[in-house]
């Protein structure tokens, strides 16, 4: 109405964002600091006579010259801004690409499975030159109830265990413990349970090691524990288109504000 004050809402930056980026001002203060800093370098290459020796006297201090303070804290503060923006255009691009890779997972499934077998079986060969890959495959195998990638006669593949007559190791015709059906009861763990039990028949190893392959195993857990295992990936782009959406709106924000400067 005439006669009254008029107030306009001036355009602030959200609480939750200035409380997860506390510092986004400081690209303000960065732009003047490094505006100071150029000017005053600039300045100080013109002066001559006795200004410049009083300069020198008032900035050289033990080798470091404030005016170079000036411009690299301002230039690390203005960039701030783009850092913002890197956020949320790297963001949505591993949220795209984790889209991509699920989606061709399913298209592919088939050559999935085999890229998966390639891989266990590689790790098979290698599992006594390297003892983190050793524990991880033991972990997969007991965790699974699995052992090799299709069974345990893939553990032919590896020197020490495989079944021919120059094989002078005693885990000869053997799999890992890690293959081994535990017993409940059994406080000390048997690392030897494996040995020579490829020498019998296959209904017979049924009883003390684990006969069915890691990835079937594998693909049968996922089925059992879909709903978590898709709840997880969900709440995971959830957070991240969050996280992108929360960046630029902090971006506007930061427009906005400096609009009116």
């Amino acid at each position: 109405m005439p006669g009254k004050h008029q107030h306009f809402q001036e355009p602030e930056i959200g609480c939750c964002g200035k409380y997860f980026l506390f510092g986004f001002n400081i690209v303000f203060w960065g732009a003047l600091f490094l505006a100071i800093g150029l000017w005053a370098w600039g300045e100080k290459v013109k002066v001559v006579g006795v200004f410049s020796s009083n300069i020198s006297a008032l900035t050289d201090l033990g080798g470091l010259d404030p005016v170079w303070l000036f411009v690299v804290v301002g230039g690390i503060m203005s960039v701030n801004t783009f850092l913002l923006k890197f956020f949320s255009v790297f963001l949505g691009l591993i949220f795209f690409l984790e889209l991509a890779t699920g989606i061709l997972a399913f298209v592919f499934k088939d050559w999935i499975r085999d890229q998966l077998n390639l891989f266990i079986n590689n790790n098979v060969k290698a599992y006594r030159d390297d003892i983190d890959l050793q524990n991880l495959i033991d972990f997969a195998q007991e965790y699974w109830s699995c052992c090799g990638a299709r069974g345990p006669n893939d553990w032919n593949l590896n020197i020490y265990f495989n079944c021919t007559d120059l094989n002078p190791s005693r885990e000869r015709c053997g799999v890992p413990f890690s293959c081994c059906v535990r017993d409940p009861a059994e406080d000390v763990l048997n690392t030897q349970c494996g040995y020579d039990v490829r020498l019998k028949l296959e209904l017979e190893q049924q009883g003390s090691i684990h006969t069915k392959g890691c990835v079937g195993q594998f693909e049968k857990w996922l089925q059992d524990n879909l709903i978590v295992v898709a709840g997880v990936f969900v709440g995971i782009a959830l957070l991240q288109i969050f996280g992108i959406c929360l960046a630029q709106n902090l971006v506007s924000d930061i427009k906005a504000v400096k609009a009116n400067w």
